[in-house]
């Protein structure tokens, strides 16, 4: 558990950074961690950037693979 005032995990946080969420604040406006008493917000912050982070370097993989993208197949010509 990250932020004991709202029981938000790390999980909670990856899986919102993975739903798309790219910045604290929505984060903290979806969750509401660190929005209480703010003893997690460093840690919050932490997970936020490194999952944000693997995201990034995911996707990046993605665009780099060395292997080359199927073909789509053609239409049926009418």
């Amino acid at each position: 558990i990250v932020c004991l005032c709202h029981r938000i995990s790390d999980r909670d946080i990856r899986q919102e950074v993975s739903g798309g969420t790219r910045c604290f604040e929505v984060l903290q406006d979806e969750t509401r961690v660190a929005s209480s008493c703010g003893s997690c917000h460093d840690c919050a912050r932490e997970v936020f950037d490194q999952a944000c982070a693997a995201t990034v370097a995911v996707a990046a993989l993605h665009q780099s693979s060395p292997w080359p993208k199927r073909p789509e197949p053609r239409a049926a010509a009418s």
